[in-house]
């Protein structure tokens, strides 16, 4: 054999055993790395305490490097779940006029206020109240403002006397719920058909609703509950109704240096 082909023979010799060795390094290199993995799935599942240690860290890890990418927001995508909010396009055509006239007049984004007109209509079916009513009382005790609240303590998008029916608000977790919207809509529905029905009729019933039962004097309420219900009964069936001007909002109204007598008998009359 000549010396080309000796040194021909012995690079190969050589590559195959650099081949075989990188083979072998490679192929226990995975199998340690998968006996790591069954060491620590088994450790996990016998300790669960690591195991939640251990996800926390991870989790903390990575809302960190999620805060660092977003400039120090972390991001939640279900975030949209907890939005108070409808696309009015939606919305039956009744129930989208509603809720555009009222987003006009009331400057107040469509998409809220279509969720409150769907809510409106969905309770009021079931507790055979005109939905226009419930919009109509929401809109003149809050303006459809749900952080909203009176020198007296009512809060809330239907001004509800969050201390006197606290009760009420147990199913939904607790007294905060007042400054949900729909959860402040649903308990403000329900006091305001407790009112009708201890009044007997709807007029008498808005007096018990707003604390005026005993004097009599609202100092208006009535007439402007009424008269936006009469209005939005025109804009649900389709008719053009002009836009006037905001009626004055009751809560929002500068705080006297004694309280109005409406407000005295509105505690007064919830308590009794």
């Amino acid at each position: 054999m000549t010396a080309l082909g000796k040194l021909a023979r012995g690079v190969r010799v050589f590559a195959c055993d650099v081949a075989q060795g990188f083979f072998e390094i490679t192929h226990n290199g995975f199998a340690l790395v998968g006996l790591a993995v069954v060491f620590a799935v088994v450790t996990l599942s016998a300790r669960p305490d690591l195991r939640q240690v251990g996800e926390t860290r991870l989790m903390s890890w990575l809302q960190a490097r999620q805060a660092a990418a977003f400039g120090g927001v972390v991001p939640e995508l279900d975030a949209i779940d907890r939005a108070t909010a409808l696309n009015p396009k939606d919305l039956p055509k009744q129930q989208a006029a509603v809720a555009y006239w009222l987003s006009k007049k009331y400057r107040v984004a469509p998409e809220p206020l279509s969720a409150l007109v769907a809510e409106a209509y969905e309770i009021g079916g079931r507790t055979k109240m005109d939905p226009t009513l419930i919009l109509a009382v929401m809109a003149v005790e809050s303006g459809f403002n749900p952080f909203a609240q009176s020198p007296v303590g009512a809060q809330g998008l239907m001004q509800v006397m969050t201390g006197v029916h606290s009760d009420k608000y147990e199913s939904f977790g607790g007294r905060l719920a007042a400054f949900d919207p729909v959860t402040n809509l649903r308990v403000g529905v329900r006091v305001l058909q407790e009112c009708i029905q201890r009044a007997g009729s709807v007029h008498a019933g808005l007096k018990f609703y707003v604390g005026a039962a005993i004097s009599g004097e609202d100092g208006g309420y009535v007439e402007k509950v009424l008269a936006e219900h009469a209005r939005l009964q025109q804009v649900a069936t389709g008719r053009n109704v002009p836009l006037p001007l905001p009626p004055a909002i009751r809560t929002l109204a500068p705080v006297q240096p004694e309280a109005k007598p409406a407000d005295e008998e509105k505690v007064a009359s919830v308590v009794s």
